[in-house]
């Protein structure tokens, strides 16, 4: 039996990079894959035919600003008479806004809090409900390696990472007695098309930190999401998963 049969998840900001990593490995493993996105495009309905086709699952994608609160309620209505029942929750929408405090605008600093932390208030808050009134549940939140350790020229993204983190950990106090697992994943440094913008002096140096000598791959972080979203970490709760190579903060 495929870990996650007859489950189904919703995956935020799921059109590339880790999250569509993450949608098809969900799919590969038996689930119903529900992905979200600002905007959704040929690429990612050529996407979600070939998750059904190829591992015959149901599949679909909204389009949605799921850091806004209204829009997400909204969205649970909808996708609840789509799909009665929903297993689990990945919150990976995320942005950078890349500065040092001294020439972050304040625009900048609210844009990363509101589409990085804010959303998983959001998200989270739609689907809890259902998930109590079923009695289960996991929700796993994509943190990342400088909400534990920070980073210069990264305040708000940290910010919000870290932000992540302690929701994390209230959240699965909070739920864990109606059989809810919260937990977060924390990438290093990871080769997407959001890295490969960076400049190469600070790809070389996130390099020099990691002793396993390679970006990780969207894989990687999509085969931890896989563990926590089935039943083999059923027992895993409130935690915080670094994949990160080993990096040092």
């Amino acid at each position: 039996m495929k870990l996650l049969e007859n489950k189904t998840a919703v995956i935020t900001g799921a059109a590339r990079g880790i999250g569509r990593a993450i949608a098809e490995k969900f799919a590969l493993n038996g689930a119903n894959v529900i992905i979200t996105d600002l905007a959704i495009n040929a690429d990612v309905e050529n996407f979600i035919d070939e998750l059904q086709k190829k591992y015959n699952v149901k599949a679909k994608a909204y389009a949605f600003d799921v850091s806004d609160f209204n829009a997400c309620q909204d969205f649970t209505e909808k996708l609840l008479k789509d799909f009665p029942s929903i297993d689990i929750l990945v919150n990976n929408a995320g942005i950078t806004r890349d500065n040092l405090l001294l020439r972050m605008s304040e625009q900048d600093w609210d844009m990363v809090i509101k589409v990085n932390l804010k959303s998983v208030f959001n998200m989270t808050k739609a689907l809890l409900q259902h998930f109590m009134k079923n009695r289960s549940g996991s929700i796993i939140n994509m943190a990342s390696v400088v909400g534990i350790g920070g980073n210069a020229g990264q305040a708000n993204y940290s910010a919000s990472k870290a932000g992540i983190i302690g929701f994390t950990k209230s959240i699965a106090q909070e739920v864990g007695s109606r059989n809810i697992r919260c937990n977060a994943i924390a990438p290093g440094f990871i080769e997407t098309p959001m890295t490969a913008q960076l400049p190469d002096d600070i790809r070389k140096d996130w390099m020099n930190k990691i002793p396993l000598k390679r970006g990780g791959t969207p894989d990687d972080v999509a085969n931890v999401a896989l563990f926590l979203a089935s039943d083999l970490a059923s027992y895993v709760s409130g935690q915080v998963i670094n994949v990160c190579g080993g990096m040092r903060m």
